[in-house]
């Protein structure tokens, strides 16, 4: 079994703190087709995936494309959850958080924790 990077629920809270900030300044990408694009053009951030999307196959290749451009990426465990801090009344699977000067202290913290999280094996 692997394993999987997921934010600890005391870490959670922050990083939708950072997600509805970046909304505020249009800082997020989000959806599959987007994020991939996004990634493939060299665009930095954070990429957060849901844990409960299924088919996974839906997004499968995403950390692999982190791992190869050396982004931080994390997984949380809902969809739900993830299009609520977006702002949106649907799940979203999948966003990237860019870096902004207005919330660059949040998301440096997150950062941190993102990046002090074990690699999956």
């Amino acid at each position: 079994m692997t394993k999987i990077k997921v934010v600890p629920e005391e870490s959670e809270a922050q990083l939708y703190k950072c997600i509805k900030k970046a909304v505020k300044q249009k800082q997020i990408r989000r959806g599959v087709k987007e994020v991939q694009k996004f990634v493939n053009k060299g665009e930095k951030g954070i990429m957060v995936l849901a844990g409960d999307t299924l088919p996974i196959e839906v997004y499968c290749h995403l950390p692999v494309m982190c791992e190869d451009q050396n982004l931080p990426y994390v997984y949380i465990p809902s969809k739900t959850d993830l299009g609520a801090a977006t702002g949106s009344k649907r799940p979203t699977c999948v966003i990237m958080v860019k870096p902004h000067e207005d919330y660059q202290e949040a998301y440096d913290k997150c950062l941190e924790e993102v990046q002090a999280l074990p690699t999956p094996l």
